[in-house]
């Protein structure tokens, strides 16, 4: 047996309770003994135990009654009922009710012994199971939805850089959240009583984003009437999360390089060096790489940023994020909207999951805010969503002010697969049914009537052969 530690025996009868104490005293560091309910709820209180023997009739207590206190108080234990002959529908309704297992009693020495390793290894198993669901199959994270094994890596990086103070760099396309990853870098760090400030470098004049970061005095220029206090100093104690870094002007990035090295700045006009106790949070949609070649950002102020990297995925790329992200969306503005949705129909499922999202999540989100406004309630269906628009039309529309989603003409028909390998259409066919079925493999088969077995074996295949597997 693997694991050692505290046996608690509930039983009133000392000679059984002596007995079950000798067949297991070579298994447990410790075996405690308790004849009254009451003094087995004062041990369980006192020292939680790795596993629990209860025999259903005390004096002072039934066995059920506190079978179903410890299963309400989720007892980090597995319980065995004993039971006595011809009570095994007391035995089932005790299992159902939350125990392990039982033992009919008088039990052998050998039975009692498998009964309670099979428990304790089985306890564990769940155990192992409960945590990998919890720290790995996350569909929430600190306000970002996803279950996509890419955004798994996310969740996990973004674990790992919290407690650090060091820099993080996020890279992404517009509508990815970045924005969200900050905030949750913050939430989780040792800094969340602090300030999260945001600049976006994109959004502000040239020649007012010094001010933005680093405040001014009176007069500094035209139209500083009065003193202004910088998102540095407001973040001092926090974050400071500056997006689109790419269009920070270059003049101004040695500023904020000496700001990172040393903590030091000074306001516009001002001559005295303040400090502030920050850390910094970057993020672009663009190539940085690329930005440095073309002389729009400086190296050493993208290496002294560039400490723990998180790249955010397309939304095209997180699959089962799609539908998940969707659900999320009608219900958060359904109920904004005072609206009643009950979900998106199939035909809806299939058209978000073949979208091509430019837009990203950002776009899913504008978009379920509009059929929230637009529609009644009850199903979402296909005839609720834009027509896809032709590529020539989409870019058009895009640069036209007032253009809607609506406005967009009917879709081009679709491209003819006829001429590509079977194995493809059959890829794309499975991996399809997949992202429709969240990620459930069974779900996938029974939609595609096929056996589980088979997309298990192909998927094999496509990761690991050159030479696709056609059978069924």
């Amino acid at each position: 047996m693997t694991v050692k530690s505290k046996l608690l025996i509930v039983e009133d009868t000392p000679s059984l309770a002596r007995t079950y104490e000798t067949h297991l005293k070579g298994e447990f560091d410790s075996i405690e003994i308790a004849d009254t309910g009451a003094k087995a709820l004062a041990s369980v209180q006192t020292e939680s135990p790795s596993c629990i023997l209860l025999d259903l009739k005390l004096p002072d207590a039934d066995g059920l009654d506190l079978l179903d206190r410890w299963t309400r108080d989720n007892l980090a234990a597995p319980v065995i009922v004993i039971t006595a002959t011809g009570s095994m529908s007391i035995a089932v309704d005790a299992m159902r009710r939350g125990a392990h297992d039982f033992v009919v009693k008088p039990t052998s020495a050998e039975r009692l012994k498998v009964t309670v390793k099979n428990a304790l290894d089985t306890f564990q198993l769940k155990k192992v199971v409960a945590t990998y669901e919890a720290e790995i199959d996350r569909s929430d994270f600190c306000g970002i939805v996803g279950r996509s094994l890419v955004m798994q890596g996310v969740y996990k990086t973004i674990e790992a850089a919290a407690p650090s103070s060091a820099s993080v760099f996020v890279t992404g396309d517009t509508g990815t959240g970045k924005e969200l990853v900050a905030r949750a870098v913050h939430e989780m760090s040792p800094r969340r009583k602090g300030r999260f400030v945001a600049i976006n470098c994109g959004a502000i004049p040239k020649d007012l984003i010094e001010s933005e970061i680093f405040g001014h005095v009176k007069g500094a220029f035209t139209g500083a009437t009065a003193d202004r206090v910088g998102a540095a100093q407001l973040a001092d104690g926090g974050t400071l999360f500056l997006d689109e870094l790419g269009e920070m002007p270059i003049d101004l990035q040695p500023k904020l390089l000496r700001f990172l090295q040393l903590g030091e700045f000074s306001r516009v006009g001002e001559g005295t060096m303040r400090r502030a106790d920050i850390r910094i949070i970057a993020a672009t949609n663009r190539d940085p790489l690329q930005a440095i070649r073309d002389g729009r950002l400086r190296e050493d102020l993208y290496y002294r940023l560039h400490v723990i990297p998180v790249a955010l995925p397309s939304l095209a790329e997180r699959g089962v994020d799609i539908l998940l992200l969707a659900e999320s969306f009608l219900e958060r503005f359904g109920r904004e909207e005072n609206k009643a949705f009950t979900g998106f129909s199939r035909d809806a499922q299939e058209w978000l999951v073949s979208h091509p999202w430019p837009g990203n999540v950002r776009e899913l989100e504008n978009l379920v805010r509009q059929i929230a406004v637009m529609q009644e309630g009850g199903d979402v269906t296909a005839a609720m969503l834009p027509s896809r628009p032709a590529p020539a039309a989409a870019s058009s529309l895009s640069a036209t002010p007032g253009a809607h989603m609506s406005d967009l003409p009917p879709a081009s028909p679709a491209p003819d697969y006829g001429c590509e390998p079977l194995w493809l259409t059959e890829k794309k066919s499975i991996e399809r049914a997949i992202t429709l079925c969240r990620g459930n493999i069974v779900a996938a088969a029974k939609r595609l009537e096929i056996n589980p077995s088979t997309i298990y074996r192909k998927k094999a295949g496509w990761e690991s052969s050159t030479v696709p597997d056609t059978s069924f």
